[in-house]
């Protein structure tokens, strides 16, 4: 699987680690993904999604409802 939020599109981007001696050696960035099962109430089910924490802050404002249609419009099977 890869390191991506399904909500907000955040993936792994890159950067440099910074020695205390300024060496300057290439890292990754890795986004905060959980793996979150909710209760879709208008379907009567459990769905799985692997979001982000700003993934989460989102389906909190948005609702969830909102957030997967979205998502299935997308082409994203869920």
């Amino acid at each position: 699987m890869s390191r991506v939020c399904q909500v907000t599109g955040k993936r792994p981007v890159s950067g440099h680690k910074v020695s205390h001696s300024n060496i300057k050696t290439k890292r990754r960035f890795l986004p905060n993904l959980q793996i979150k099962r909710f209760f879709l109430t208008e379907e009567n089910k459990w769905i799985t999604l692997k979001v982000s924490s700003e993934g989460l802050r989102t389906i909190n404002k948005r609702g969830l409802y909102a957030v997967v249609k979205e998502l299935r419009a997308a082409g994203e099977k869920i």
